[in-house]
């Protein structure tokens, strides 16, 4: 649908410049057919319709209003021809400010003049300058505080062209030290005003009397000469008439200019408007700029032009500037309010808690935002240490197979182990892993993290509060406020609850370690909370020395932000507790090694006589008292848990264990039957395999000769390692040492005993029981036999089965040969007496060969005769009839030479000067 008229288009402007209400002519085409039909005038952007006066469809006239833009178009709007164009634009200048005395082409409302110097929110007339000093007496300051004032007089003012005046605030203000006799003068001076007042505006009556009288009577003349006019009978009184005809003229004038006056009313409302919007800008745009420098983070910016204007127009009457600074408080309410959700934001930086906190108390946020900020950092902490544990926990539940295999051999791999066979004063040497931190146990990388979450936390935390007591968190500069010191007052209150949430934390990690690596310390609801680990598998000395070196850890950065000690002191009962967690874990982990050592024993006999076994357990002893050194140092603050009474004799039970397990294997190894035992990699080291061939061929099966073996490790071990252990263990501090040897040889000596009366019991059996079938070979009878001609072979047998034994045990250890044979001997000889004994008679030849026997057999062995042995001799000699002729005695010399002569070189072995050890 087109409109009836062409739009408006505005080709000329007169002047084409100048300042804001600048009265201008506008010219052009199609500017509408009346003052109605126009309803829109903008110049550079703003709206002077207001201002504007149609005059022609070609002329309006109007002011030029104080647009943004600098230069701009005219653009007209009418009802018929709608949004206009301009060929034309117009350049606006910077505003002159105009003085209450300046001339102005334009007009300047002076009903609401605001006074910047004094009382922004009082309205003065321009032309009258209030008095400086209203008293004429001299002005004292005082040193009375304002805001002690304002608290003594609320809503009242020390401005004396206040409608609230107080003449108590302004004396206590300006006059609180003068005189008694200079306020008299002050009071004479107001009355001498007072007086002055008066007689001016008596004498401005007086002055004016005779222009009074003169007017009463012109009116009097005029009011007789009506009088006596008759005009009035007949078409009414001339007043009336004038009076009607002035009505009329008023009621016209009235409806000639009611719309002009009305628009200039309006004009100098808004022109009143845009002078206070320009003389307080910073008010009104105070909302806009709190919004943008906001979003900017100007925090800084935000707070000055808040308290700037909180001083201003805080205590503001002027119901527009209330509502302003209402939307202020408005923006600056939502601006605490991101603030403190900011501070409780977390993870956050200890220096944006300080700058928040610092923000919010500037701004006089209510409540206690540190305080807040502490009590969510406190959760934030707990709730991190939870997740912790939470996160690991999932990762236990979903770890594979494969993954937990990895970890098992990697604990295994970091056990006390040996290798196979290790000799004594070789070096002992655990294999090292790269990857040794992705195969550690859950629980230990849970440690670690945990341990590493409070690190990084508590320390922040704990200068959190430093600062929040020395007051430091609110003012920079260190200055001393009473806002500032009621904070500080606030957190020195508080400090038994902060002492609580550090408690807290050091015993929800304390809580959460022994969940996964003591369970057996917390209780049933405690286990619930901080329980929930996989505890098949217990954790090897090794990881547990990694986790207290790593609680250490913590500990000293703890200690090191001079927290106080009775706050750390559930963290130093835990290493305690780790710390014999630690020792009698290796100790049973030493054990379970010692009992595999039987499966490296390799029967390989040195020149000693023992085998690798002795030298095994030694190193596997040492290893573990190695291993314990750093969980046993201790450290400051700690003890000795080894002073521990209950400590103390849990090691000495557990050390003895390991030792009697040890015990234990030398006694399974001394039982294992040949098919047990696998001996394809046995061998013995022989100097002369020629001579003793028959006895290497054969060697490694027999079980005496594992007895032997053994019996040997036996000796050694009481002889050497039990003594070099109790060195050790003295060292390490452990004070029950001489306790734990002293049980250990016992039961050591007690297997001795029984493994060396089983060896003999084998060997001397079959030679004991040989005896007497030898002796009554051939149906012998010592009653009727011939002269002895030599000694019988049953006793170069049993010599021969006896040097078979010898040859066996010298070959193991020389050391054994003497207790060996002693023993046999005895044997044989207690044997050989009571044959002797249960003889009823001997003939002559009879008496002479067993006397031959009995003797060939002592001269032969000596060397290993007991006071036993000695006796069993002498009582079988005493049983034989004494040799009557020196015959006899010649004929047994003989043959006891014979004899010797014969069998020199079989009987070569129980010379001393053959006890030489065998040489590798």
């Amino acid at each position: 649908m087109s409109r009836a008229r062409q739009p408006p288009l505005v080709t000329g402007i007169s002047p084409n410049e100048g300042a804001p209400w600048t009265k201008v002519t506008i010219r052009g085409e199609n500017l509408g057919t009346g003052h109605n039909d126009l309803i829109g005038l903008s110049i550079c952007g703003h709206n002077c319709l207001l201002t504007a006066e149609w005059i022609t469809a070609s002329k309006i006239v109007c002011r030029v209003g104080p647009a943004k833009d600098d230069k701009g178009e005219i653009i007209v709007t009418t009802k018929s021809g709608g949004l206009g164009t301009s060929t034309v634009s117009f350049k606006l200048l910077k505003p002159e400010r105009i003085g209450i005395l300046d001339q102005s082409a334009v007009w300047v409302d002076e009903l609401s003049y605001y006074d910047m110097r004094t009382d922004r929110n009082k309205g003065i007339s321009p032309l009258s300058l209030r008095p400086a000093n209203p008293l004429g007496i001299e002005i004292d300051k005082g040193k009375v505080p304002l805001k002690d004032l304002e608290n003594m007089f609320p809503r009242m003012s020390g401005d004396f062209t206040s409608e609230n005046f107080s003449a108590t605030w302004y004396l206590m203000e300006n006059h609180s030290s003068t005189s008694f006799e200079q306020l008299r003068v002050a009071v004479a001076n107001l009355k001498k005003q007072a007086s002055k007042k008066n007689e001016g505006s008596l004498a401005y009556v007086k002055g004016g009397l005779s222009t009074f009288f003169e007017a009463q009577d012109a009116l009097a003349a005029i009011h007789q000469k009506l009088e006596s006019d008759g005009t009035e009978k007949v078409g009414g009184s001339m007043t009336q008439r004038l009076e009607n005809v002035l009505n009329r003229a008023s009621e016209t004038a009235d409806t000639l200019f009611q719309e002009v006056l009305g628009r200039k009313d309006k004009a100098d409302s808004t022109r009143n408007a845009l002078n206070v919007l320009q003389r307080f800008k910073f008010l009104f745009n105070l909302p806009l700029n709190i919004e943008r420098n906001i979003q900017k983070g100007d925090y800084d910016v935000v707070i000055n032009d808040y308290e700037k204007a909180k001083s201003l127009f805080g205590n503001t009457e002027v119901p527009v500037f209330k509502k302003v600074y209402s939307e202020v408080e408005t923006r600056i309410e939502a601006l605490r309010k991101l603030l403190l959700d900011k501070l409780l934001e977390t993870p956050s930086t200890l220096h944006d808690q300080k700058r928040y906190i610092r923000y919010l108390s500037d701004l006089h946020a209510p409540g206690d935002p540190a305080w807040k900020c502490i009590v969510a950092q406190h959760k934030w902490i707990l709730q991190l240490m939870q997740n912790c544990k939470e996160d690991f926990i999932k990762e236990q539940k979903v770890s594979v197979a494969g993954v937990g295999l990895e970890m098992d051999r990697s604990s295994a791999l970091n056990r006390i182990s040996l290798p196979a066979p290790v000799k004594r004063g070789g070096s002992f040497q655990t294999p090292k892993d790269d990857s040794w931190h992705y195969k550690s146990p859950q629980q230990v990388r849970f440690v670690e993290k945990l341990s590493d979450v409070v690190i990084s936390q508590l320390p922040n935390f704990w200068k959190l509060w430093i600062s929040y007591v020395n007051g430091s968190l609110f003012s920079e500069t260190g200055e001393k406020s009473g806002q500032v010191e009621k904070l500080k007052k606030n957190a020195r209150q508080r400090q038994n609850d902060f002492k609580g949430m550090i408690e807290e934390v050091t015993r929800r990690l304390v809580q959460l370690v022994r969940g996964a690596l003591l369970p057996s310390s917390l209780t049933e609801l405690q286990l619930r909370q901080y329980g929930g680990w996989d505890t098949k598998t217990p954790l090897s000395g090794a990881w547990l020395t990694q986790v207290i070196h790593t609680v250490r850890l913590s500990l000293e950065a703890l200690s090191a932000l001079e927290i106080p000690n009775d706050l750390l002191q559930v963290i130093q009962d835990l290493l305690q507790d780790l710390r014999v967690h630690c020792l009698l874990t290796t100790l049973q982990h030493t054990e379970e090694d010692v009992k595999r050592l039987a499966e490296k024993e390799d029967w390989v006999v040195d020149n000693e006589g023992i085998t690798s076994l002795p030298a095994q357990f030694e190193q596997c002893m040492i290893q573990m008292l190695q291993s314990l050194k750093e969980p046993m140092e201790c450290k400051p603050g700690e003890i000795n848990i080894l002073n521990l009474d209950v400590v103390q004799d849990k090691a000495c039970e557990q050390c003895v264990s390991i030792i009697k397990v040890f015990i234990k294997c030398l006694e399974q190894l001394s039982t294992k039957t040949d098919g047990d035992i696998d001996t394809s990699h046995l061998s013995v080291d022989l100097a002369s395999p020629d001579l003793f061939g028959s006895i290497q061929e054969d060697f490694s099966s027999k079980p005496e000769q594992r007895l032997l073996i053994i019996l040997s490790n036996c000796q050694y071990l009481e002889r050497h390692t039990f003594l070099n252990l109790a060195e050790h263990l003295e060292k390490n501090s452990f004070t029950t040492a001489e306790k734990i040897i002293r049980v250990s040889i016992e039961a050591l000596r007690q297997l001795d005993e029984y493994l060396f009366e089983t060896y003999v019991e084998k060997k001397s059996d079959p030679i004991v029981g040989s005896l007497e079938p030898g002796i009554y070979a051939g149906y012998f009878d010592w009653k009727d036999c011939l002269p002895p001609t030599g000694v019988r072979s049953y006793l170069k047998e049993a010599l021969v089965s006896i040097i078979s034994v010898h040859a066996e045990v010298f070959t193991v250890s020389k050391e054994l040969v003497p207790r060996v044979l002693s023993k046999i001997i005895e044997a044989v000889a207690e044997e050989m007496s009571r044959l002797m004994q249960c003889v009823s008679s001997f003939s002559k030849n009879g008496a002479l060969q067993a006397r031959l026997e009995i003797c060939a057999l002592r001269d032969a062995i000596e060397l290993y005769l007991t006071s036993e042995s000695r006796t069993s001799f002498k009582q079988a000699v005493e049983a034989l009839p004494q040799l009557q002729s020196g015959t006899d005695k010649k004929l047994l010399e003989e043959l006891l030479n014979k004899f010797k002569s014969s069998m020199k070189l079989q009987l070569n072995c129980f010379n001393p000067a053959s006890f030489q050890p065998v040489k590798r």
